[in-house]
């Protein structure tokens, strides 16, 4: 099937979408579309770089520094996030980079790469606890409200139809950035790095120059999508923006939905927030912090009997079926 023909459909639905605050929904339901645009963003920016074996367990700090630099700058200074939001992301980038090329200039691979990106992970959690004077520590921060509640300067809207035309927008984004690095020429190199490090730098392939390109895209993208969110919940955590609990979120929803599946992300974010929501209805504040523990049993039997995730099942049955046919 062509491209055209790939993404008509997707292109339809996008328009369809994008019509769905027009007819009033019910405020929960916007509020749970809301999250689902956004996190399949960050999942699907986790998945770049994730589907060459590059496994982090550190985008918990790239999206803790995307919420809270704009935050910051906007509590304490004034600066609108349109120029906070650009500064979060550098940050992010910057970060990436400090622990990206050290790892990858010594070949630092596998799980113990997986290793250094969590203590990446802990140092933001710690960092932004220690300086609880200005970030709230682990009782967490809210941005100061505009008057009336709505602002294009603030990035701040009592209509949430506003931040769902904003997450749809970025899930676009990040389903064309995939696409885009799926595309490339970096992609086949990346592959063969990914299946053999010694003989794709043997071959002439700059593997730390690719593995550091789509980290930081990677990152990038997560900072941006973590910004996005900070101003839509207008409440930032360590705990649960910025620690190994999120970090962990990502990597289960990236696998579980499909790493190497574009939309594969976005299946990942319905699944944990409705696995978050049932959580949440049925048992209410007596197993707080269960999901996490659930992520983690889930990742593991994913891993084990579903490694391309939902949607590479789906995509493994069609192909077995046309094949038969």
């Amino acid at each position: 099937m062509s491209d055209r023909g790939r993404f008509l459909p997707l292109g339809a639905a996008a328009l369809a979408l994008a019509l769905v605050p027009l007819f009033g929904p019910p405020s929960y339901v916007m509020h749970m579309a809301v999250q689902i645009l956004l996190w399949s963003f960050i999942y699907t920016a986790w998945s770049i770089m994730g589907r060459f074996g590059l496994v982090s367990l550190g985008h918990g700090a790239f999206l803790g520094i995307g919420m809270y630099v704009p935050a910051l700058l906007w509590n304490l200074y004034g600066v609108t996030p349109w120029l906070g939001i650009p500064l979060g992301v550098l940050l992010a980038v910057l970060s990436a980079l400090v622990i990206g090329w050290p790892c990858f200039r010594l070949k630092v691979v596998g799980h113990y790469f997986a290793l250094v990106t969590l203590a990446l992970t802990e140092v933001a959690r710690l960092s932004i606890i220690a300086a609880r004077d200005i970030t709230g520590g682990s009782l967490g921060m809210t941005p100061k409200p505009v008057p009336g509640g709505h602002s294009w300067w603030a990035l701040q809207f009592v209509d949430k139809a506003y931040f769902f035309w904003i997450g749809l927008g970025l899930w676009l984004f990040g389903l064309w950035a995939w696409r885009a690095v799926d595309r490339s020429m970096r992609n086949p190199a990346l592959e063969a790095i990914a299946e053999d490090e010694t003989a794709a730098a043997a071959i002439g392939i700059g593997v730390t120059r690719l593995k550091l390109e789509v980290t930081l895209i990677s990152a990038a993208l997560t900072a941006l999508g973590g910004a996005a969110m900070g101003q839509y919940l207008q409440y930032l955590n360590p705990e649960t923006h910025a620690g190994i609990g999120i970090s962990l979120q990502i990597v289960f929803a990236a696998i579980a939905g499909g790493m190497y599946a574009m939309l594969g992300p976005t299946v990942g974010a319905v699944l944990t927030l409705v696995l978050t929501e049932a959580l949440r209805i049925a048992f209410g504040t007596t197993l707080i912090g269960a999901a996490n523990t659930i992520y983690g049993v889930l990742l593991i039997l994913f891993i084990i009997f579903m490694p391309r995730g939902i949607v590479g099942l789906i995509e493994e049955r069609l192909r077995a079926r046309g094949a038969k046919a």
